[in-house]
């Protein structure tokens, strides 16, 4: 099953973000459900959020890769959204 994960950052915690980066790139290669991923980005290129396609067994897999995720447990997100995503292009 195809989820899109999408997350936006809280307000002003950029340093949170980077600072767990290593840690979330390292949880992503470790997992292997990753499909797809990269940051949302703001007018200036900031980093703001992520987009995450993950390719798990069903929802509750991908709701605890969430919950796992270096990003969530640094308390980054204010806002995380899974959805279940059918892959049509690409």
């Amino acid at each position: 099953m195809l989820i899109a994960l999408i997350a936006r950052d809280k307000p002003g915690h950029l340093e949170t973000r980077k600072a767990n980066r290593t840690a979330h790139l390292a949880y992503i290669d470790e997992t292997g459900a990753v499909a797809q991923a990269g940051p949302l980005l703001d007018q200036n290129g900031d980093m703001v959020g992520s987009l995450i396609i993950l390719d798990v067994e069903d929802m509750a897999a991908g709701e605890t890769w969430a919950a796992n995720d270096p990003y969530n447990k640094a308390g980054l997100f204010e806002a995380v959204e899974l959805i279940t995503w059918k892959k049509v292009v690409g």
